[in-house]
């Protein structure tokens, strides 16, 4: 319904056609800027109704007492069942650390949140079948996991931005009364988070929308065609700044394939894409310093690869 809007508004009343790359950009930037802020109003509420039932303490305390790494793979496994794509995970990943959740389990959500999730298993499992399907699943979680671990033994606390982090540490427990003040304690952290990173959603929603509507498909497919055995990283590479829906990825990695890419080369583009992109940086950037936002992208970058390589061995 939301999306026909958009259309009609595009159409209609700025009477610029859909199939032009003016029209696509601005569908892109309008449609996505609804859906991530009304997600991010959504979400950061029902966190912060939840948080207001357990303690930061307790929910730190909690993390932290799980033997091994028992944390990250928790955490990954919960970010594999949130259908959120790179921007729409962020509003989980920051209420994770104002919660006081150690940092690199909430890392080990943030990068299995986008890479894996319902819809996009859906739709591999009716291109690529039930065997491709799984081991997708699996090495994700496995990169949520690991990816995690390592951040998480790197120190990170000292690279968030201080009223993010300070705020989560000093914080003083509150005591609720009632479902209302549990709520508006809630629609309060949202609206606060809100307004800190507004400026940069747009700013990577805008950088998206160029990205979507101006740069043609066969233009990546072409260059990464013609590089052989370095068309993983190549295609990682190429992937990490982009910014599509976790979704419309897929098919693109399926005409990949049919052109004659090979599945591991598909895969890692399809799974850059979705866990990793510019207009993330820049959001995230109003969370952590650029050090941490490097740190996080070399990893799962690094991560990719090794995935799109072991595909390309297996299958």
């Amino acid at each position: 319904m939301i999306k026909e809007a958009v259309d009609w508004f595009i159409l209609n009343i700025l009477n610029i056609p859909l199939e032009t790359k003016l029209g696509s950009s601005l569908e892109f930037l309008i449609y996505d800027s609804i859906k991530i802020f009304f997600l991010l109003f959504v979400m950061i509420t029902l966190i912060g109704i939840l948080r207001s039932y357990v303690s930061n303490k307790k929910i730190k305390e909690s993390l932290s007492k799980q033997k091994g790494f028992v944390g990250n793979i928790l955490a990954s496994l919960f970010g594999a069942l949130t259908p959120f794509c790179t921007c729409s995970s962020i509003p989980f990943f920051i209420g994770f650390v104002e919660a006081g959740v150690p940092l690199g389990i909430a890392f080990s959500f943030l990068i299995t949140s986008p890479i894996i999730n319902e819809y996009m298993a859906v739709i591999m499992f009716g291109v690529f079948g039930l065997k491709i399907t799984l081991i997708y699943i699996v090495l994700g979680l496995i990169i949520g996991t690991v990816g995690g671990i390592i951040i998480g033994k790197t120190k990170p606390e000292k690279d968030i931005v201080k009223d993010i982090y300070i705020k989560s540490l000093n914080k003083k427990e509150m005591k609720f009364n009632s479902f209302k003040q549990r709520l508006d304690f809630g629609l309060n952290e949202s609206i606060t988070i809100i307004k800190k990173i507004w400026m940069f959603i747009f700013i990577g929603l805008g950088i998206g929308a160029v990205i979507h509507g101006f740069i043609p498909d066969t233009f990546f497919s072409n260059i990464i065609s013609e590089t052989g055995i370095f068309s993983v990283p190549l295609a990682t590479i190429i992937g990490v700044p982009l910014y599509a829906n976790c979704a419309a990825i897929v098919p693109v990695a399926v005409v990949l394939f049919q052109k004659g890419l090979p599945l591991g080369t598909a895969m890692a583009f399809m799974m850059a894409t979705a866990s990793l992109s510019l207009p993330e940086a820049i959001i995230l950037r109003r969370v952590m310093n650029l050090k941490l936002i490097l740190k996080f992208f070399g990893i799962v970058t690094l991560g990719i690869m090794v995935i799109g390589y072991l595909f390309n061995m297996i299958i």
